[in-house]
């Protein structure tokens, strides 16, 4: 096909199958649905909603109640069906890309379809962050550092003081240094005071994680005015729908259920932690998440195992220095038990 550019031949797709399974532990969901009480006040919502009438032109309603819930000014926040296409509008805006390797699969995929210059810097030993590594990097020409914390796909969180070298560095560089915030609330930690003092440091949310809304598709960027008025020109007008926005501004109302939620799967992440440690042949890694990463013998074999026992995990043994691994969301803790069951009578059945 000629019409389109040329870099975008043969270019693969972004590394997902769906599959289905009674127990779905492969995409860091939360197994909670949304209260049953505040489901009913969005359904009254959307029944007062003008399904003909376009929505707000930038969610200008969603980041008013947003700018409230978190004390940050309204100008400084933009809303997108999803931090994906926060990502996607960074990187197409951004004069290059550094990354980790492994890491959020979404930053590369997005230099790739945009064009822009890419760098990965693989982690050191442990998963630790490569910091004097990316220091140098960012002695180039600027650019945007995307930098997951607590990390995915390891679910480590790095230290405080590395972090803040690299946003002094991006202030004397003029590089973004975006701190991908998706699993904040499992670890209790928050930049969003850097970004404030720093306006070379923005901070991406989701609310598809401990929020439980992954099937709404929602999250936005905390960052300068300056930041935010060149990454909403290239999110869509009109680009948050009307329901989207009926179902944050719904939630925004009444957040407090998110916390027992995270200490639920806090707790649970504990316990699943300490069992896991019992494996005979599996290492699992401590998290800071709602998510494992666990290194088997074979990623093939334990993926296929579990899913015979209707378990579905995520393989991520494709990436870099994580041969062997597969990923395993926390769920509930009857979804839990099944899982050990499945992964010891697996470690049984190996051994045997």
């Amino acid at each position: 096909m000629k019409a389109f550019k040329s870099h975008l031949q043969g270019l693969p797709s972004y590394p997902y199958k769906k599959l289905n399974a009674p127990i779905k532990l492969d995409q860091n969901e939360s197994p909670y649905d949304l209260p049953a009480e505040l489901k009913l006040r969005v359904m009254q919502r959307l029944e007062a909603l003008d399904f003909n009438r376009y929505p707000y032109l930038h969610a200008e309603d969603v980041r008013e109640r947003l700018s409230v819930y978190l004390g940050w000014p309204m100008e400084g926040i933009v809303v997108a069906p999803g931090s994906n296409l926060l990502i996607q509008a960074l990187v197409q805006a951004a004069g290059r890309v550094l990354d980790t390797a492994p890491s959020f699969p979404h930053y590369a995929f997005s230099a790739r379809t945009s064009a822009t210059p890419y760098q990965a810097i693989a982690l050191e030993a442990g998963f630790g962050l490569p910091a004097q590594a990316l220091l140098e990097a960012m002695n180039a020409d600027p650019g945007v550092l995307f930098l997951p914390n607590p990390h995915a796909p390891t679910a480590q969180l790095f230290a405080e003081a590395d972090i803040r070298h690299l946003a002094d560095k991006a202030a004397q560089t003029g590089w973004l240094l975006v701190m991908d915030e998706a699993y904040h609330q499992f670890s209790e930690t928050d930049y969003s005071p850097l970004a404030r003092t720093n306006p070379n440091v923005a901070i991406l949310r989701t609310f598809s994680k401990a929020w439980g809304l992954g099937g709404i598709r929602a999250g936005y960027l905390l960052a300068s005015p300056e930041v935010c008025n060149i990454v909403q020109n290239f999110v869509p007008p009109f680009g948050l729908p009307g329901h989207t926005a009926q179902i944050l501004l719904t939630v925004l109302e009444s957040p407090g259920y998110v916390q027992g939620i995270v200490q639920t799967m806090v707790a649970e992440r504990e316990k699943l932690f300490h069992a896991l440690l019992k494996h005979p042949t599996w290492k699992v890694y401590p998290s800071q998440t709602n998510f494992f990463l666990i290194r088997t013998p074979g990623a093939v074999a334990a993926f296929k195992i579990l899913l015979q026992q209707g378990i579905l995990v995520r393989r991520q043994d494709h990436y870099l220095g994580l041969e062997g691994c597969i990923r395993v969301s926390i769920g509930t803790p009857q979804e839990n038990q099944r899982f050990l069951d499945a992964a010891f009578s697996f470690a049984e059945v190996s051994n045997a």
